[in-house]
């Protein structure tokens, strides 16, 4: 079963950067998230939607 919420350090460790710098693109907004109660999470969709305008901006 794939998890459809993420963690910072979950998010982290798939695009192979570091959580603060996870906790930038949220901060400016790059990456959309939400919380529940005091814990960030993010969607894989976010995180595919991240990737495939990284991969967008590249090509062009």
């Amino acid at each position: 079963m794939t998890t459809a919420v993420l963690t910072v350090d979950q998010v982290a460790e798939r695009l192979g950067i570091s959580r603060w710098k996870v906790h930038d693109l949220i901060r400016s907004r790059e990456l959309c998230s939400f919380k529940i109660g005091r814990c960030r999470r993010i969607s894989e969709a976010a995180v595919h939607d991240y990737i495939s305008l990284q991969t967008e901006q590249e090509a062009a």
